[in-house]
């Protein structure tokens, strides 16, 4: 079996990044138009949706994001209506997110849209048996970057 050689960091990295921004962007275009809404939006509502009663923090950790820029997007949510701020019972600084009706009537529609552009996007681009082990590969790198908490945000 041949060897396959090292892959250029340079270009590893370039590849990573420009397909996430495209995949982010082609997302952000489809949920726009549909429902309203751009995909870190709905990231954040399928988040909540799936782990009720979070607390910012723990929106930042799944995201890897500063606690301001997602208090920040959280405030918007919460302009929208779709997301509400309830007290903390275990930690009075901090407040428990949850969706409102709204909310969960928003990313229950977007989820099928979202699903479906994702597979869109990757099956027009890769067989299924490339396409799983892409995903594979993506698992691992993932959990081994969290896992040594590797490309956290300091703030």
């Amino acid at each position: 079996m041949a060897s396959k050689s090292k892959p250029d960091p340079s270009t590893l990295f370039a590849d990573l990044v420009r397909c996430e921004t495209r995949l982010y962007n082609a997302l952000n275009d489809r949920l726009r138009e549909r429902h309203g809404i751009v995909t870190s939006q709905y990231e954040f509502l399928h988040y909540l949706r799936e782990h009720p009663e979070s607390r910012v923090a723990d929106l930042a950790t799944e995201f890897a994001v500063g606690i301001g820029a997602t208090s920040k997007g959280v405030d918007r949510l919460e302009r929208h209506g779709w997301v509400a701020r309830r007290p903390n019972p275990a930690d009075r600084r901090s407040s428990l997110l949850v969706l409102t009706d709204d909310g969960v009537r928003l990313v229950d529609a977007a989820e099928q849209t979202f699903t479906d552009r994702v597979a869109e996007l990757v099956e027009g681009a890769l067989d299924p048996v490339r396409a799983s082990a892409g995903a594979e590969v993506l698992a691992l790198l993932r959990a081994a970057l969290e896992r040594d908490r590797i490309g956290m945000p300091t703030g």
